[in-house]
C-alpha cells in the first residue's frame, strides 16, 4: 500500500491502469478532454502489480482499475469519476490541475 501512496501522491492527478482495460482508456481520454495531463500507472507492467491492485481494493476502490486520484486523494472509479463528471463535480476538482491555454 505504501507503494500505491506514494505514487499516487507524486502528482496532482494520477491514475492506476492496466493497458488492457478500455474503461481505464476512456477516464483517461476524459482527463485530456477535459485540459488534463494524469500520469497514468500501467500496474500490469509493473512487478508487484499484484499486490498494487489488492492495495487499491483496501483503500476503497470498488474496482481495481482505472482508479483515481486527485490530489493525493482516492476519487474512486470509473463510476465515480463519471458521476463527478455529469453533476460538473470534476471540471473544479480539476482545476488546479488543467493546462493553462
Amino acid at each position: 500500500m505504501d507503494k500505491v501512496m506514494r505514487l499516487a501522491s507524486e502528482k496532482g492527478v494520477v491514475i492506476f491502469s492496466k493497458s488492457s482495460c478500455c474503461l481505464c482508456y476512456a477516464v483517461n481520454i476524459l482527463f485530456h478532454e477535459l485540459g488534463v495531463s494524469p500520469v497514468v500507472h500501467e500496474i500490469d507492467h509493473d512487478p508487484e502489480g499484484r499486490e498494487m491492485e489488492k492495495a487499491l481494493l483496501r483503500l476503497g476502490c470498488t474496482a481495481p482499475v482505472p482508479a483515481v486520484f486527485i490530489g493525493g486523494k482516492l476519487k474512486g472509479s470509473t463510476n465515480e469519476i463519471m458521476s463527478l463528471h455529469l453533476s460538473g463535480s470534476l471540471t473544479q476538482l480539476l482545476k488546479p490541475y488543467q493546462a493553462l491555454s
